[in-house]
């Protein structure tokens, strides 16, 4: 705990101005960074998806469960591959596998961007024409809109198009709607800015509570001085 103290402190310390202190703890951080990265990289990428496919796995009694594909063990000197690009030498190896890597990243794309945009280009098209009564009640049908929906979703439709004017019509243009769209679609997009900001701030603030807390409460507060 005294290090994790010791380390929060040193960390904080860059907000003073830079310093040795904060850089030792940095070093630190990164070191170990480094080292649960190669335990993630193995447990998470390596160990299920690639090593235990190859050779299989077997139950408890130690009869096969899975057969091993051992096809996969060509991709170990295709990964090993990679590393070549810090050989001043033969760094043009490392092409090979990025670019199979990129192919491979390519093509899911396609699947990928047609599972991710299309739902929301659907859910943008919303209905704007009240069926019903101002707000929802309990006595409300099944799929009545009713005026308070129907004004959200007007706010989202007239959002959506205009920020859509806005990077679509970035040119000079005389026409005095699209203009004024353009402008509002500005205007929306800084407030949407703004927003993300302030979540940003935060939650920067909510770590530095949370290690506040951890500093005086959990360390010196019950750790020095015990509990009470």
């Amino acid at each position: 705990m005294g290090a994790g103290v010791l380390a929060t402190i040193g960390l904080y310390t860059v907000l003073y101005r830079e310093n040795k202190f904060y850089r030792f703890w940095e070093h630190v951080f990164l070191g170990l960074a480094s080292g649960w990265a190669l335990v993630i990289l193995w447990t998470e990428s390596l160990y299920s998806p690639w090593w235990l496919k190859m050779v299989g796995t077997t139950t408890e009694a130690g009869q096969p469960a899975t057969m091993g594909y051992w096809p996969y063990v060509l991709l170990l000197p295709i990964g090993l591959m990679g590393y070549l690009v810090f050989h001043p030498k033969h760094n043009w190896i490392s092409r090979i596998p990025i670019g199979v890597i990129l192919g491979l990243y390519s093509g899911q794309q396609f699947s990928a961007w047609q599972t991710r945009y299309l739902p929301q280009i659907q859910n943008s098209i919303k209905p704007i024409v009240p069926t019903g009564t101002f707000l929802k009640t309990a006595q409300t049908a099944p799929g009545t809109l009713t005026w308070s929906q129907a004004l959200t979703n007007l706010i989202f439709v007239v959002t959506v198009l205009s920020v859509l004017s806005y990077f679509l019509f970035s040119i000079d243009v005389k026409n005095r709607l699209l203009k004024n769209s353009t402008t509002l679609g500005r205007w929306l997009l800084m407030i949407g800015f703004g927003a993300i900001f302030g979540s940003t701030v935060m939650m920067r603030f909510t770590l530095l509570i949370d290690r506040m807390f951890f500093v005086w409460i959990e360390f010196v507060k019950n750790g020095l001085f015990g509990h009470g």
